[in-house]
């Protein structure tokens, strides 16, 4: 627990998770000394429930413990865990030595995982409940840009190759609904997540029966308490020495949820920068790349695919961990979920953060969008031509053909030639499609393309979107992360 001097830092290796793309309020959440102090208040609430149940314990000692939650001396803690190469009790000692008359009470009846376990579960639901807020501020700084250009009708692409038109609007919303889903999913495993509670060493909460001289609904109420105290509505009833570590897997899971989500956007915002229809933002003194100074990456959008595919690949350990538990526990859970957990939160309030700063100042090229528009429309309209063509009486089959050969014959002049597509004169010198010359202006309309994508975009957002992150609008905070 030493400090560590701003010299020493660059002699060893520090996570960039702390050092580099910091988000503050999550760092501090699985902090050490968030995690501590979270520790002695779980000694407070057991020792003031066991009193309340009619243990020996005195108001001055709960008192005493209670003034001395953050007064934590870690020089002493450090010492005391070289000698005990136990974490727990090197706490439970230096508790001690600040609470003394509560030292003899301190931890009674209690394995470690009391305050192990159910620390963590505290800091996860906290965890949670920052990536909510989170999460939700990023969807409504989508749902901005959706209605902004929900009517811009842009190439949809298939395969990346030029398909029907859609809207830029309607294109976030592909995005947009899939968050949402994380974000359901994640509210569910918030709003389902239990404490271990006072289970003892094996979860049969023996030691309490024992204190309690055999009187079960004792037993049931220490822990009812304990676990209203905390912050919770509910124990498990079922667990061993542990929580069960199947929940770091629902809880990795709903992350990894996200960092699919994270990634398919930005993975698109790098494609479309590609054609420069967009751009994230960029500040005035960034540099793309040391040799060519006109390079514009998408640096942030990279970064966000980045961190999610490293979230993306934690959900396997805690799978691996809850699928090799021996019986009641195993102890080769701990260094793993010392890393992957955190890491995994850390990784996803980042990236979330790295996105949100994206769409805060994403620019949009309507003129670059037009022109690839115009470049593809004569293909684009084959299917309105076909149509108008079958209203007029043909058949849809031999119209199809017609279309087919003029549609390669004027890919090859663009192709091999490196022409202007010219299937719309190619339609107009035809004389099967006669029929329809007269309405070819109209058919060739961009706006007639984009079909019902403007009113989706509102139909989805009002219905869905807006409803679900309406309650945390006062919770709603600007991006920070904006460095490179």
């Amino acid at each position: 627990m030493a400090c560590i001097s701003e010299s020493d830092k660059h002699e060893r290796y520090y996570s960039p998770l702390g050092d580099r793309w910091n988000c503050e309020e999550m760092s501090k959440n699985f902090s050490d000394s968030k995690k501590y102090k979270t520790w002695r208040k779980l000694w407070f609430f057991l020792a003031k429930a066991e009193k309340e149940l009619g243990l020996p314990i005195t108001d001055e000692q709960l008192k005493e413990l209670e003034a001395n939650i953050n007064n934590i001396d870690y020089n002493l803690i450090a010492e005391e865990e070289l000698k005990r190469r136990h974490d727990v009790m090197a706490h439970v000692y230096a508790f001690g030595q600040v609470a003394p008359k509560a030292a003899p009470i301190i931890h009674l009846g209690a394995t470690s995982c009391y305050v192990g376990d159910n620390a963590d579960l505290i800091i996860f639901r906290d965890a949670l409940d920052l990536l909510l807020v989170r999460l939700a501020s990023l969807l409504d700084q989508m749902c901005k840009f959706a209605v902004e250009y929900r009517e811009l009708g842009t190439l949809g692409f298939t395969h990346f190759q030029p398909a029907q038109l859609t809207t830029v609007g309607k294109r976030c919303c592909l995005w947009i609904q899939d968050l949402l889903s994380d974000f359901r999913l994640l509210q569910h495993v918030r709003n389902g997540l239990h404490f271990r509670g006072v289970k003892g060493t094996t979860g049969t909460q023996a030691s309490f029966l024992q204190l309690f001289e055999g009187d079960h609904s004792k037993v049931e109420k220490l822990d009812e308490i304990v676990t209203k105290l905390s912050g919770f509505e509910a124990s498990f009833i079922i667990c061993g020495q542990t929580y069960p570590r199947k929940i770091d897997y629902e809880l990795l899971s709903a992350l990894a949820g996200i960092g699919v989500s994270v990634h398919k956007a930005a993975t698109d915002l790098r494609l479309l920068s590609h054609l420069k229809e967009m751009e994230e933002p960029a500040g005035p003194e960034q540099v793309g790349s040391s040799a060519m100074a006109y390079k514009r990456n998408p640096m942030r959008s990279e970064r966000c695919c980045s961190l999610a595919r490293y979230v993306m690949s934690l959900a396997q350990n805690p799978m691996a961990t809850a699928a090799a538990q021996w019986l009641e526990r195993s102890l080769d859970d701990s260094a793993n979920r010392r890393l992957c957990l955190p890491e995994a939160f850390l990784c996803t309030d980042i990236a979330l953060n790295t996105l949100q700063s994206i769409f805060e100042g994403l620019v949009v090229y309507p003129k670059v969008i037009e022109r690839h528009i115009l470049d593809e429309l004569p293909f684009m309209a084959t299917e309105n031509i076909l149509m108008a063509m079958v209203r007029k009486g043909e058949n849809r089959q031999t119209c199809h053909e017609q279309l087919r050969l003029l549609s390669r014959e004027a890919a090859e002049q663009v192709k091999i030639h490196g022409r202007k597509n010219d299937l719309v004169e190619r339609i107009r010198h035809s004389s099967y499609f006669q029929p329809i010359h007269n309405d070819l202006e109209e058919l060739l309309n961009p706006k007639s393309f984009i079909g019902c994508a403007p009113q989706q975009v509102t139909q989805f957002l009002e219905k869905e979107v807006y409803p679900a992150i309406s309650s945390f609008q006062g919770h709603f905070k600007n991006s920070t992360s904006f460095s490179v």
